[in-house]
């Protein structure tokens, strides 16, 4: 009886054996059969992601990487706009800007469109997350929307008696520049923040110097303040 109890727990230990090792086996194969899917869905995403890039590449390029905020500057009390950093170094900037000029003695408050191009050859790191800029040059053309501007002179006038346009004005500048990097582990909208000040004159005012010889520094050249957030 005993040897006949053996022997049936025998059958059933081979039984439970073969069904775990059989088990185990399709487990392994309903295993390897995911991580074929799992890779095959992978490669998918993949070729997936790279179809992406190659049609986002040449429109990323568009996507403004900086928030700009400046005052005067030939162009409006205030202007705000966004920019597009580039170069190596990102020493290359282009700004496009929207101001508003008030009213004053005119009927009506103004608003003026200028497009920007700076060009940083150097900065100095001072550590702690600030750098100095000590050389910022500056090209703009502005222009002030208005029936009161005009690109050709009015025949109303005698030939030569406008020599300038005024409705677009051409503006050169130098200035200086402080940058904060904000830390990475506080970064959250804005990845660093630069005060900027900014002399400048155009065609008119340095025709005014040429000519008459004696105009002031500030008949001459206008200062402006302004900031600028990389958020990119």
């Amino acid at each position: 009886m005993l040897k006949s109890s053996i022997f049936k727990f025998s059958i059933w230990a081979l039984l439970l054996l073969s069904a775990s090792t059989t088990a185990s086996a399709g487990e392994e194969g309903l295993g390897k059969e995911n991580l074929g899917k799992e890779s095959l869905e992978e490669d998918s995403l993949t070729r997936y992601d790279r179809r992406i890039l190659r049609y986002r590449k040449h429109w990323d390029v568009l996507m403004p990487t900086q928030s700009v905020i400046q005052t005067c500057g030939n162009m409006g009390i205030i202007s705000l706009g966004i920019g597009w950093d580039y170069g190596k170094r990102s020493q290359w900037e282009t700004h496009l800007l929207f101001g508003i000029v008030p009213k004053y003695d005119s009927d009506e408050v103004k608003m003026t469109i200028t497009l920007k191009e700076n060009f940083i050859p150097w900065r100095k790191d001072w550590g702690k997350g600030w750098q100095f800029e000590p050389l910022e040059c500056t090209l703009y053309l502005n222009t002030v929307l208005g029936h009161d501007f005009w690109t050709k002179q009015p025949t109303k006038y005698e030939s030569g008696y406008y020599p300038f346009s005024t409705r677009i004005r051409p503006n050169l500048g130098f200035g200086e520049r402080f940058t904060y990097q904000i830390p990475n582990n506080r970064r959250k909208r804005v990845k660093s923040l630069t005060l900027f000040y900014e002399l400048s004159t155009n065609d008119i005012y340095f025709m005014r110097f040429y000519r008459n010889g004696n105009a002031g520094f500030w008949d001459v050249f206008g200062l402006s303040f302004g900031a600028k957030m990389q958020i990119l």
